[in-house]
């Protein structure tokens, strides 16, 4: 695939777009009573740094990343790939299993389920249920996000699959089709096992998928307490107390991996996801991740570079019925960009030229490369914005002799 340069022939469409003045370019603002300024002076916590494409960024977090829930690009990370106890985070993984039976009409919100003597005696976070009863299915789901019920996930995994360790195999095998690549489960819970481990990348995947894969029941995530067997219980997740437009996801504590925190915010057109663990605290999982991301609100923005029909560049088409075909990304390519992008952005198109006929609408031709000092790298794919069909064989005669005479 041949790579072309920052130049006019490169870029056409888009040097104009990208430097334009903000009326082509539209930011989105971070909601103004929850992002920290930038340049404010903020304590530095102990810890090595994470890396960021603005430069390090100090962290007490053993493990961490920050996400752009649109674009999908990486504003920090730390040891994201490492495989650690996800503890009470990898419940995420259990409901996405009830989620997608829901969805898939196997299971009704009102459906009830029996409590064993396992779950029962289950330990750790409960729901507090009682042996022999019937819970439904909706109250369960409430019980595992904001109570974090071990009991709970026990319930459900033993109804869904028959018994945990066969509904951990469901988890391994769901979490391969949705693209976990480094994620191991071996219970319901979250339960300290050496087998049963996950990486910050596997997990801000994961929360990404639950958010799209199933916004009908994501809305358990936010509330922010539940009553059952008369006990009511707060959501542990402090973002839903501390940050404006946060409204999930799981915490997670044990010995070994400390106080972890899969979260995410949405503020304006905006979300970002984080996931930290090994913090010393539940005061410092709550500092620290509410200062992370706020840095991630005040630092960048999402910009539109290019509205869905707009043509990039028109790329040769060999005996085609039009000699060339409009580039065009598909949809709104949008990217997430450090607020200075517009000094320092580059961006670079790789396409083959000159393309074959016939050529059909939506096929891949090329990719848009975003990269720069301080900008989160970039690959998104560019499509073709129409159909060009082959010339009939009278009509290529013509062309193929130009072209071996050399005038085409």
């Amino acid at each position: 695939m041949v790579k072309h340069p920052e130049s006019r022939r490169a870029l056409l469409a888009a040097p104009a777009l990208l430097l334009a003045p903000p009326v082509q370019a539209q930011p989105q603002r971070p909601n103004p009573g929850a992002a920290r300024p930038a340049n404010r002076p903020q304590q530095r916590p102990p810890g090595s740094p994470a890396s960021s494409p603005l430069g390090p960024i100090d962290t007490a977090a053993r493990q961490a990343i920050i996400t752009d829930f649109e674009t999908g690009a990486v504003l920090l990370e730390k040891a994201a790939d490492e495989r650690m106890p996800p503890s009470s985070m990898s419940k995420l993984m259990t409901m996405y299993m009830v989620f997608d039976q829901l969805k898939q009409g196997r299971l009704r919100l009102d459906q009830t389920f029996t409590v064993s003597e396992a779950a029962w005696r289950m330990g750790g976070s409960r729901m507090f249920l009682e042996l022999g009863s019937q819970v439904p299915l909706e109250a369960l789901c409430r019980g595992v996000i904001i109570q974090s019920g071990n009991d709970a996930c026990i319930v459900l995994a033993e109804g869904i699959a028959g018994s945990e360790r066969q509904f951990a195999e469901m988890m391994n095998q769901k979490a391969r089709e949705i693209g976990l690549t480094n994620s191991n489960f071996r219970n319901a819970t979250g339960w300290p096992d050496p087998e049963h481990r996950m990486t910050c990348r596997d997990l801000a995947h994961l929360a990404g998928r639950v958010i799209r894969d199933f916004p009908e029941y994501y809305r358990f995530y936010g509330e922010r307490n539940f009553r059952w067997n008369n006990v009511s219980q707060e959501n542990r997740n402090p973002l839903l107390a501390r940050m404006n437009g946060a409204d999930g996801m799981k915490t997670g504590h044990t010995e070994e991996a400390g106080y972890g925190l899969t979260g995410t915010v949405k503020q304006g057109e905006r979300r970002l996801i984080i996931v930290t663990n090994g913090l010393p605290s539940m005061a410092s999982r709550a500092e620290e991740n509410v200062r992370l991301l706020e840095w991630g609100f005040g630092n960048f923005e999402n910009v539109v570079l290019f509205r869905a029909a707009d043509e990039i560049e028109r790329v040769p088409v060999h005996l085609g019925a039009s000699p060339s075909v409009p580039l065009v990304g598909g949809r709104d390519v949008v990217a997430t960009l450090p607020r200075s992008w517009r000094q320092s952005m580059r961006a670079r198109l790789r396409y083959d030229a000159p393309l074959e006929a016939p050529v059909s609408r939506g096929q891949e031709l090329g990719r848009l490369e975003i990269s720069g000092s301080g900008v989160p790298p970039m690959d998104l794919p560019l499509y073709a914005g129409a159909d060009v069909e082959r010339l009939a064989l009278l009509q290529r005669i013509p062309a193929v002799m130009g072209r071996l005479l050399g005038r085409g």
